[in-house]
């Protein structure tokens, strides 16, 4: 039972710690004025992706590839069929195509290098973690200059709205005060969030051992729902206040996230086959379940937006139903 609460402590770490850790970065980021583009694309989905990546390379360094490699595949399958569904489902909502246009385009890359590595080297080398990283790197800097053009057309009205010279010196304490707040809530969310990691992938290997289960199963399954609840979090926040593109946005850009921050550190870090636990027919399954269920998902919830601009309740219930039926099938097999 020890394993079993440890792993529960750990998973409370994950939520608390990554909401914490959100609200300080974007506590700090309007405090800058930085524009809300800017703290989608990057601050909120780098918040919520940190679980990911604290659990991945800990498991990476641990010798332990499979969880590095099922959590961010079952990280993105959990997010699109599961997250994004729900709210798609309870409230569809309209989308900016232009704006999804970026991290689809960068996720795509992603995805091709994944493909490429999963099915024909078999093999995750330093290189296409380096790749991988580089891809991140790159889609930071296009975000931040896309996100302060925006910022310049508006930073010329929100200065003049704020030229109060008195109203500026009465809130300069409150503004100082607040800053303070958000640095210590982005610190002890980190911390957290490294704590809750450890214990996750830590325990969550022991108990898959002492079930018989695959580790990569765990991964796909338990610890990818787990390091996804800060995602979830958001979600439902956006969907409460009506903002479910918010949702899609941070869905996709966590997405992004997993393959070239989680996978591409994860595999610099420490190199590792492609994990090979369970065989169909003498192939392994992750290529014949895992990954296209993950391509499945991503298309179903990322093609009709592009071309319609807006999403509806049947990607919402036909992603939830695909869910259900990966997980049933993990535990299956």
């Amino acid at each position: 039972m020890i394993p079993v609460l440890l792993f529960i402590v750990g998973l409370i770490l994950l939520i608390k710690g990554g909401d914490w850790f959100v609200d300080g970065a974007v506590g700090i980021a309007h405090k800058f004025n930085m524009p809300e583009i800017l703290i989608g694309a990057t601050v909120v989905s780098i918040g919520t992706t940190l679980p990911e990546v604290m659990v991945s390379a800990g498991g990476a360094l641990k010798g332990l590839g499979s969880v590095a490699y099922g959590n961010a595949l079952g990280s993105i399958i959990c997010n699109t069929a599961l997250i994004s569904a729900i709210t798609i489902a309870v409230k569809p909502s309209d989308v900016d195509k232009k704006s999804m246009k970026t991290p689809v385009i960068f996720f795509s890359l992603a995805l091709l290098i994944y493909l490429f590595v999963s099915y024909f080297t078999g093999t995750f080398s330093r290189i296409s973690g380096i790749a991988l990283l580089l891809i991140f790197i790159i889609y930071m800097f296009v975000s931040v200059r896309q996100a302060l053009s925006v910022k310049d057309n508006s930073l010329a009205k929100t200065q003049s709205a704020d030229s109060d010279e008195g109203s500026d010196k009465t809130d300069e304490a409150t503004k100082e005060t607040s800053t303070v707040k958000f640095v210590v809530l982005l610190v002890i969310g980190a911390a957290l969030i490294a704590v809750g990691a450890r214990l996750l992938v830590d325990n969550g290997t022991i108990i898959a051992t002492q079930l018989g289960v695959p580790s990569t199963v765990i991964a796909l399954t338990f610890i990818a729902l787990g390091t996804s609840l800060p995602e979830l979090v958001t979600a439902i926040t956006s969907l409460a206040k009506g903002s479910g593109s918010l949702s899609l946005g941070n869905i996709i850009g966590a997405n992004l996230f997993n393959l070239v921050l989680v996978s591409g550190l994860s595999i610099t870090l420490a190199p590792f086959d492609v994990p090979c636990d369970k065989l169909i027919s003498g192939i392994n399954s992750s290529l014949i379940i895992d990954i296209p269920v993950m391509l499945l998902v991503s298309a179903i919830m990322i093609v009709p937006a592009l071309i319609r601009g807006k999403m509806s309740r049947i990607q919402g219930i036909l992603m939830l139903i695909i869910y259900a039926a990966f997980c049933t099938l993990q535990f299956v097999l």
